[in-house]
């Protein structure tokens, strides 16, 4: 009987273990674990451009990335544009952008859909996460019970000074940008303004209602005279026949000041900033592109926001906002009217007490990702 030489053993055994170690390279390629990135938002048309992402998917891989579907509205998978999987996108519905700070500070966020003002609050408090980019401008309203004639400030102002009792204006979050925006102005315009019902004396008493899903109730129970907050629950509080928007931010005094202001934005923690920046880029590439996409198909944008939130189309259909994540000298300008109203209500005890905008923004703002996709 003829045996193979050992020469020619060696041969075949060198033979079969590089296909072993091949199968196995691929085998561990093909099964590469990718990070799980949870990433938070609100139930407003504020955040559309995420949901305008999640729905259209492979539609913006030209940008540089895309959303998969894993489990409808809840896990996507951010896939590079030629189809590699970088992550798996976990979605994270909160209340408010106070909860999304409170998330943050809990490590149980890695990027986040919130106001600017909610941000400016959690890095007051040390929570590790820098402002990326703009989301959008304007959208924030101050409604009134249905049948209400007011209509501009003058009217809100009149409303307020004919009170007996503290005129009550409700706000869905602490760290909302409708009430920072709304009590700052009328704080500048000389109304006094508590949060304790105890204090009779003052013009204003700002409520906390905790949720939007409890503004139009309070409305109706007559908790409250009017509350402010974002869109689209004011436009869905006049669709329904429940509220009138008396007053748009928009139109605060002094006149022209709060046209096109800063309200939400997209943040990230600074851990996932410097262990996973590929992701923050990519994430960011596709906000930028789909808050394009959402302002140049308006139609579509209000029939997609409206299925996600659940809300009437008609209703969506009719919003001011514009989506933009540039961060202009503009926008600037407004996120340094922020900076200054919340130190002058003392809403800030901790590195940005007495801060302005110039020696605050490195504590707040990250552009380096924003600038890479607006230049693509």
């Amino acid at each position: 009987m003829n045996t193979p030489s050992m020469k020619g053993l060696c041969t075949v055994i060198t033979a079969l273990l590089m296909t072993f170690c091949i199968g196995l390279g691929a085998a561990h390629a093909a099964g590469k674990k990718i990070p799980n990135v949870y990433l938070g938002y609100v139930f407003t048309t504020h955040h559309t451009p995420l949901m305008v992402a999640a729905i259209k998917g492979k539609e913006f891989k030209d940008c540089g990335a895309y959303l998969a579907p894993m489990v409808p509205r809840q896990k996507f998978k951010l896939m590079s544009a030629n189809g590699e999987p970088m992550a798996v996108i976990n979605l994270i519905v909160s209340k408010s952008g106070s909860e999304t700070s409170t998330l943050f500070a809990m490590n149980r966020l890695d990027l986040g859909l919130a106001s600017s003002t909610a941000f400016m609050s959690g890095i007051d408090k040390n929570i590790k996460v820098k402002i990326l980019c703009p989301l959008h401008v304007d959208g924030m309203s101050m409604v009134f019970p249905a049948g209400s004639t007011i209509n501009g400030y003058k009217d809100v102002a009149a409303a307020i000074k004919a009170s007996k009792m503290p005129f009550k204006i409700g706000y869905h979050s602490p760290t909302s940008a409708p009430r920072v925006v709304f009590e700052g102005a009328l704080h500048k315009a000389g109304f006094t303004i508590t949060g304790n019902p105890n204090e009779i004396n003052a013009d204003i008493l700002m409520v906390d209602l905790k949720s939007t899903s409890n503004l139009i109730p309070a409305l109706l129970s007559k908790q409250v005279d009017c509350w402010v907050g974002p869109a689209p629950h004011p436009a869905v509080a006049e669709f329904k026949k429940v509220g009138h928007i008396g007053l748009d931010s928009r139109d605060l005094p002094p006149a022209g000041e709060w046209k096109d202001f800063p309200c939400c934005v997209m943040g990230a923690s600074e851990q996932i900033i410097a262990s996973h920046p590929e992701i923050v880029q990519a994430m960011t590439d596709l906000m930028t592109a789909s808050s394009n996409w959402s302002n140049n198909n308006k139609i579509e944008t209000a029939k997609i926001s409206a299925q996600w939130i659940g809300v009437p189309e008609e209703a969506v259909s009719k919003s001011t906002i514009i989506y933009t994540t540039d961060p202009t000298q503009n926008w600037l300008n407004g996120e340094a009217v922020f900076l200054t109203m919340l130190n002058s209500m003392n809403k800030f005890t901790g590195c940005l007490k007495n801060t302005d905008i110039n020696s605050a923004s490195p504590l707040l703002y990250d552009f380096s990702f924003v600038k890479k996709s607006l230049s693509k």
